[in-house]
């Protein structure tokens, strides 16, 4: 919440506060730096209030706390930077988010993946979807199953603050994105088949999992939902429609979430889509950081190492290049030649196994190997790292920002947190190993070397630790004690 306008204090008062802060910068080694490449992050001017809101933060002088950083960091996100939700659309939601109803064999949830527990992510470098049993490092083929097929091929990312107006492309890749002028409203995997009228890039995102083989439906010969999907999107988001249309106790709740649903035929795929929306934003929320006390005001939020940090951060080491804004992230995409790891994500024509990332969408070469830039916040408790889970500790991925290549030749697989699988196992690294497309990855890389020491990097790292709110990391909510289904749930 916004808290800086409530703040009265007297012109003497100002200027000793105003010391005290500029002789906690200079004691903690925070020295003046040119950052020429630095974003300011994605233009929030879609939240309606934004302007009025943020006016007196740009006022002169009205950031005197943030001392020589005010001109770079961002300004203090407030409620007017998110959609509002409907609670009984959240309480329906929740409920549609942790029922494997959704799921073509009715054994895994959304949840299973972005666990509370977990702090919304599943704690893997690359995931085990359908056929698996059981949560994060703990989770298992299951014993019915004689082998899954690959795992999940890029990480489970955590959903935090997904409900912010600013989220406009979601996916790794972006191929979920706000297209005004498709006829759903989005350039989508499903094209003209996307539910028309969805009202965030979330809610339509939200949708394609349940369609994914590896991740909730299945193989196509194996159940209803995957065998619909595999003709067409709209065919097996069909099928899930009928599933909670046969179940009793859902009714009553859409009903609450939308007084114009009378009968079960009325439920769709579109309020299934908006109901998981209106929850995750909702759930997970983190905006109460030690970061975010200190842009509201407080010159104490941050110790020095963290403010060291936070210089560096917005000046020598160029993080807020890509990490920008409040929420530290442009939404744009880059190549950091992290190291290749898993079955890669391929098209039909694709000859070897590899994952091209974004242009795997746009089919521009110059997107070759680009990902999207995530979001920082709670960064600390959301190992591993990189679109591939390919780093297990905060320190692992800012050395490879520093230096990508000689990292790349230095990675050590044993970090990995994966499930240990005889089959699984024999695709993690056959990209990595073909000598062949790594001659071609290694042509793409959008970032440039920088040099920090030892004692840079912690502060580095401190500064991060910053962006954590620790009350938000179990979610608003937390898991229903049972689903309207009355399948079993994680």
């Amino acid at each position: 919440m916004y808290r800086l306008c409530t703040r009265v204090v007297a012109p003497l008062a100002t200027a000793c506060f105003a010391t005290t802060c500029a002789l906690q910068l200079l004691a903690a080694g925070a020295v003046a730096a040119t950052d020429a490449t630095a974003g300011t992050g994605v233009d929030a001017s879609t939240s309606p209030a934004r302007e009025e809101s943020t006016a007196f933060q740009r006022a002169p002088g009205q950031r005197y706390w943030l001392g020589h950083l005010a001109s770079r960091v961002p300004l203090a996100i407030t409620d007017n930077d998110f959609r509002s939700n409907d609670p009984d659309r959240v309480a329906l939601g929740r409920l549609l988010f942790h029922d494997p109803v959704l799921s073509g064999n009715r054994n895994i949830a959304c949840a299973t993946c972005h666990h509370s527990t977990l702090a919304s992510a599943d704690g893997q470098s690359l995931g085990v979807g359908e056929g698996g049993t059981g949560l994060g490092a703990e989770r298992r083929r299951a014993v019915h199953r004689t082998r899954l097929k690959h795992r999940v091929p890029r990480h489970s990312p955590a959903l935090f603050n997904l409900g912010a107006y600013e989220f406009t492309v979601l996916f790794h890749d972006g191929r979920v994105a706000i297209a005004p002028d498709e006829s759903s409203g989005f350039d989508s995997p499903a094209g003209e088949y996307l539910p028309k009228g969805l009202p965030s890039v979330l809610s339509a995102q939200a949708l394609f999992p349940l369609l994914s083989e590896v991740e909730m439906a299945g193989a196509a010969d194996s159940n209803d939902v995957a065998g619909a999907a595999a003709r067409r999107s709209d065919h097996g988001w069909r099928e899930i429609e009928s599933r909670l249309r046969g179940i009793d106790a859902y009714l009553p709740v859409f009903s609450d979430a939308w007084p114009s649903i009378k009968s079960p035929v009325d439920i769709t795929i579109a309020h299934v889509a908006e109901a998981m929306d209106a929850f995750i934003s909702s759930e997970w929320r983190a905006t109460n950081s030690p970061y975010d006390d200190w842009l509201s005001g407080n010159a104490h939020a941050l110790d020095e190492e963290q403010l060291a940090g936070a210089d560096l951060f917005y000046g020598k080491a160029r993080c807020s290049s890509c990490h920008s804004g409040a929420l530290q992230t442009d939404h744009d995409f880059h190549a950091l030649m992290l190291p290749p790891l898993g079955p890669g994500r391929t098209r039909a024509f694709d000859p070897v196994g590899r994952d091209p990332g974004r242009m795997n969408v746009t089919d521009r070469l110059e997107d070759a190997y680009r990902f999207r830039t995530p979001s920082l916040r709670n960064v600390e408790r959301t190992a591993p790292y990189g679109h591939n889970g390919s780093f297990a500790t905060l320190e692992g991925i800012i050395r490879h920002h520093l230096e990508p290549r000689s990292s790349l030749k230095q990675w050590d697989r044993t970090q990995l947190v994966l499930l240990d699988d005889e089959n699984l196992n024999l695709a993690d690294f056959l990209i990595a190993d073909d000598r062949h497309e790594m001659a071609r990855y290694t042509k793409h890389l959008d970032i440039s070397p920088v040099t920090l020491g030892d004692v840079e990097v912690e502060q580095l790292i401190a500064f991060l630790h910053a962006l954590t709110d620790t009350a938000s990391l179990a979610g608003t909510h937390g898991p229903p004690d049972d689903v309207p289904s009355g399948l079993p749930i994680d």
